[in-house]
């Protein structure tokens, strides 16, 4: 395992019945790092990150964690991670400083450091003023910010998150990446998982694509949006009356006619971003005013579409009730 890998994964498989959920996976990630693992429901995410965390054993294929064999050393791998799933694993009835003492006290922290390592996790989280309060009276990003504090109560090099955002409005959302990045900043390596392509552009240093158990892209997250196909052009005009002209002259200089939407939204294809300012000067010479005009990146649907032949949603259509993840 090179020095500079915190994660390396060869090869990995894990059947359910019938169920391919690992088909030959491959990864590794960074020292310092955070590795986005990208893909819709039921591609394989948790089940990956279940084995590597220990919690599962791979049918075939190997793992090191820092180095440790995640079958043979897994007792060694458990004190070097952390892990955050998708669901919160609090008690509610307890309070953040309670839920966190007890997690170091099972970790066999003696009480005061227990109790201080609480303390700590709080304030860094800003959960200090709800640090007395009951978890069941706590916001989804309060409790989403207390479980990522629950996960690294021992310290560890590699933290796994598994769709840490799942549910949580915007706002609480970006409180959770704020706090991811605020873990890679303290030394920590990453693995997030996420159905969410801007969550893996926002987080990520590279970016693993997973479908139907298996690695089908790996790259930055701007890579992937490029190799999904062409950039969309889209452009409004401000005067309604302009927008057959527009349109027109969106025609000529892309070669292609564009679609128009009901409000007069303009967009088409392109290959490359040298149209826009050759768009910029046609308006100018037509004194065509637009409230609107961008290049857009593919979106989430448009990546797996490029790459699978269907889009997120349909993947997850596919996926049967119960089976794995």
């Amino acid at each position: 395992m090179d020095m500079n890998e915190v994660i390396r994964a060869e090869g990995l498989h894990k059947r359910y019945g019938t169920t391919h959920a690992l088909a030959g996976v491959d990864l590794s990630v960074g020292r310092g790092t955070v590795l986005g693992v990208l893909g819709p429901n039921g591609a394989g995410k948790t089940t990956a990150v279940r084995t590597l965390a220990t919690l599962i054993k791979p049918d075939s294929g190997r793992a090191e964690i820092c180095g440790f064999d995640v079958v043979h050393d897994a007792v060694r791998v458990r004190a070097k991670i952390g892990l955050t799933g998708q669901y919160a694993s609090l008690d509610e009835e307890l309070t953040g400083t309670e839920n966190l003492v007890m997690i170091g006290r099972l970790l066999d922290f003696p009480r005061a450091e227990a109790k201080a390592r609480a303390r700590d996790l709080l304030a860094r989280f800003r959960l200090s003023d709800a640090a007395g309060r009951a978890v069941k009276t706590y916001s989804g990003g309060m409790r989403r910010r207390l479980d990522l504090a629950a996960s690294l109560v021992n310290r560890p090099e590699v933290v796994f998150l598994d769709e840490p955002t799942t549910g949580l409005d915007p706002r609480a959302r970006n409180e959770v990446w704020e706090t991811v990045r605020t873990i890679v900043s303290e030394g920590a390596s990453v693995l997030l998982t996420t159905q969410y392509l801007e969550e893996a552009d926002a987080l990520a240093d590279r970016i693993v694509v997973f479908d139907q158990g298996r690695v089908i892209a790996e790259g930055t997250a701007d890579e992937l949006k490029a190799g999904a196909g062409r950039q969309t052009l889209v452009v409004r005009a401000a005067e309604a009356h302009r927008t057959e002209q527009l349109t027109a002259i969106v025609t000529r200089l892309t070669g292609e006619r564009p679609d128009v939407s009901d409000s007069g939204l303009v967009s088409v294809p392109v290959p490359d971003a040298t149209v826009l300012s050759a768009l910029v000067r046609a308006l100018d010479e037509a004194v065509i005013t637009v409230t609107e005009l961008a290049l857009r990146m593919p979106s989430l649907d448009e990546v797996f579409l490029n790459l699978t032949g269907h889009t997120a949603e349909t993947a997850d259509e596919k996926i049967m009730e119960g089976s794995p993840a």
